[in-house]
């Protein structure tokens, strides 16, 4: 994205590198308050009318709400927000990924002046970096129950499910916070999102009107190493919404490859 290329080159030198360690950090410190009796939850998670009610520091400290009480489960939750966190600040670079937490932050706070009595929980937060990670890399299994091997994109499959049922049943205040939750992924892949549709309806009408097609004919091939979905069909392809014009990438090269203009 143009805009974020311009924030970058002018503010980049602020970026804070390994911003996931820090967050987990301090949701263990807050956990061993908690457990200690030193902290109590109440005095940390964020609402609008405790804002207006002069508790400024909750701005911050609901980002140190620790995912869970049990240490164990804790500490699985962490592992992952690790895990997928590193992986998009590897990928993005410590700017980009700041600005996609800020973002969340931000959309997640205005949404509670819409409904100023409902916590904010940073668990969508957490909820939109698994969606990001899941879209960017869809094949990663994880080990559910830590015995079946499953691909992530069919637990985000699961989170956009479990997200559609909340704005479905829930109230206003639910629907906002949905909203807000997965306003960040949609903002910074909007334009992957659009490719996708739309390359996949130009392959639709091209199948409806095709005459003849060969069962070894590719749809998907790299511009940069030449492999396609026939002779690596487990390779997800993409098409760089900074190319001048439809080139498709492997997952290896989407990121890694010099970008045409004409």
């Amino acid at each position: 994205m143009k805009l974020i290329d311009r924030l970058e080159r002018k503010f980049g030198r602020y970026a804070i590198t390994n911003s996931t360690i820090y967050l987990i950090a301090a949701q263990t410190l807050f956990l061993v308050l908690i457990m200690m009796g030193k902290l109590d939850r109440s005095q940390i998670y964020f609402t609008a009318d405790k804002l207006f009610q002069g508790e400024w520091w909750r701005l911050a400290t609901f980002l140190f709400d620790p995912p869970i009480q049990n240490p164990l489960f804790a500490f699985f939750a962490w592992y992952l927000f690790y895990l997928m966190g590193s992986a998009l600040e590897e990928l993005w670079g410590a700017f980009r990924y700041n600005l996609f937490l800020l973002l969340g932050y931000c959309l997640m706070v205005a949404a509670s002046f819409v409904t100023p009595a409902y916590p904010v929980s940073n668990a969508f937060i957490g909820g939109s970096v698994f969606l990001a990670f899941a879209f960017l890399f869809p094949d990663f299994q994880l080990l559910l129950f830590f015995v079946l091997p499953v691909r992530v994109k069919w637990l985000a499959l699961i989170t956009w499910l479990g997200y559609g049922y909340l704005c479905l049943v829930g109230g206003w205040s639910t629907r906002m916070m949905v909203l807000a939750s997965v306003g960040n992924f949609l903002i910074f892949f909007a334009r992957d999102i659009k490719l996708t549709f739309k390359h996949g309806k130009r392959q639709m009408v091209k199948r409806a009107t095709a005459t003849v097609v060969r069962n070894d004919q590719p749809f998907h091939c790299c511009t940069v190493c030449g492999i396609t979905d026939k002779s690596h069909p487990k390779m997800d392809f993409r098409y760089c919404p900074e190319c001048e014009g439809q080139y498709c990438y492997c997952t290896e090269h989407i990121f890694n490859h010099k970008h045409v203009k004409k």
